[in-house]
């Protein structure tokens, strides 16, 4: 008997804000610190609540693409990606209203693969698809624009 895997889960995520700028989270065993630069008014010792953001859809894009890569039968090995925004910050600093604080997304994406043409073509196809970060960012009204890069293969897995 085959066992079926779980399509919905309830994700647990908790924190406890430490101070005005720092909160610590929890997820699972894991501990990460979500704060502001000192110049404005944090420690510095984690990303900031919009970084962390950011740095979510480039996890995402790599755990994904490298699982379709996977199922298709091609190795992919290290990704590097840059990412710009464009972030209009007058919500966060209290000004007024923004309805779509980031309106452009741009990800340089290079990576060490065996892909043919076509098949980085489909491998994108079901990013876009597949990738839940990627996927509301896009629904919420955020363009974003990968440009990939490739080399070859170098024989290990990253």
């Amino acid at each position: 008997m085959a066992i079926r895997p779980k399509t919905e889960i309830t994700m647990r995520v908790s924190a406890t804000g430490q101070t005005h700028a720092r909160s610590q989270v929890r997820v699972r065993d894991v501990f990460s610190v979500i704060d502001e630069p000192a110049e404005r008014g944090g420690t510095n010792l984690g990303l900031t609540p919009t970084e962390t953001l950011m740095s979510s859809l480039i996890g995402c894009t790599n755990v994904i693409s490298k699982r379709i890569a996977h199922g298709m039968g091609v190795k992919m090995g290290e990704m590097k990606v840059e990412l710009s925004a464009t972030f209009d910050r007058r919500g966060t600093m209290l000004m007024e209203d923004v309805e779509h604080p980031f309106s452009n997304v741009v990800m340089d994406i290079d990576v060490e693969t065996d892909a043919t043409p076509e098949q980085l073509e489909a491998i994108k196809v079901d990013l876009e698809k597949y990738c839940p970060v990627a996927k509301v960012f896009r629904n919420s009204g955020i363009t974003i624009t990968e440009n990939w890069t490739t080399r070859p293969y170098s024989g290990e897995c990253h």
